[in-house]
């Protein structure tokens, strides 16, 4: 293969990331699938192939929504609760943010939602929303329809519609935010915390760090009495945590987050998704496997002094 051939390739691999990430919502995974897409680039035949972008998209779509079916994945979401690998600001697989439906498309609470959804309608809901394919378009990279592609839009739009972000987050918006989370949860006192939440917040935990395990909570007084306890230092946790964390303020997703920092590595997050002026939704990642890419591009980026410099 020669180099232009390459550096085409390499020229929409960010793009094709981007798509890969938002269908599975895992970031090792994409990567897998956009390499299994260049090996795949590398041995067709490529005068035949009029138009390479639409192609490879082509090829990414059907190879994610392979992974989605498979078995092996079926199990592993199946087990505790899955949540999706989380994106610090600046990493380049979120891909496009240009409108409020690209951004809305990466962010954990509405990956949470597609997850829901059939892969076909997942598929459909991404190429319309986050990459503006038109449902001509979309039948010819899926193989269906025109007319199927636009039913599966429209069941998709009726699934995600509650799971939309309240609005742009910045980092100064994003750290009060954070701030006033964080403050509450080390007062000791519940009912600050509960101040905070939506009378029908929700929280989600993947099982990792200090939970303990899978955790799903829909009671406000419980989700506070919970993250209450679990802010609260103690030797054995900062035993379990691999030392004493600093605590940050961030935008995982596009959304506000809690980052737990040890020894420049990231050990948990917990993203805040806000809704009128409160926290609608908690989701907290801990998972080792799901951090790799945020550690990587938080030894590579800087950052604003913590809200806490040693838990």
């Amino acid at each position: 293969m020669d180099f232009a051939t390459v550096a085409r390739f390499e020229a929409g691999r960010p793009r094709l990331a981007s798509l890969a990430y938002r269908l599975l919502g895992s970031a090792a995974d994409a990567e897998d699938v956009v390499q299994d897409a260049f090996l795949r680039w590398q041995a067709a035949d490529r005068e035949l192939i009029e138009v390479p972008e639409a192609w490879l998209t082509k090829v990414v779509t059907n190879l994610a929504l392979d992974r989605l079916r498979s078995a092996r994945v079926r199990r592993e979401r199946a087990v505790g609760a899955w949540l999706p690998e989380p994106l610090l600001d600046g990493d380049p697989m979120l891909g496009p943010a240009e409108t409020a439906e690209q951004r809305e498309s990466v962010s954990v609470a509405m990956l949470m939602l597609l997850e829901r959804l059939p892969p076909i309608e997942r598929a459909v809901y991404v190429l319309r929303e986050a990459f503006s394919y038109s449902h001509r378009e979309i039948a010819e990279l899926l193989d269906i329809s025109e007319t199927a592609s636009q039913q599966h839009a429209l069941r998709a739009r009726r699934h995600v519609s509650a799971g939309r972000n309240a609005g742009e987050v910045d980092r100064d918006t994003a750290r009060r935010i954070v701030e006033a989370f964080v403050e509450a949860a080390a007062s000791g006192e519940t009912e600050r915390l509960v101040a905070l939440l939506t009378e029908d917040a929700t929280a989600v935990s993947d099982g990792a760090g200090l939970m303990g395990r899978p955790w799903f909570e829909t009671v406000p007084t419980r989700i506070a009495a919970t993250f209450r306890a679990a802010f609260k230092p103690t030797p054995a946790k900062r035993k379990f945590a691999g030392g004493s964390p600093s605590i940050h303020a961030g935008i995982v997703n596009g959304a506000p987050a809690m980052i737990a920092v040890v020894d420049d590595r990231v050990a948990g997050v917990v993203v805040l998704h806000q809704r009128d002026g409160k926290i609608a939704a908690l989701h907290g990642i801990a998972n080792r496997d799901s951090l790799t890419r945020a550690t990587e591009l938080w030894r590579r980026s800087e950052h604003e002094a913590p809200l806490i410099a040693s838990w």
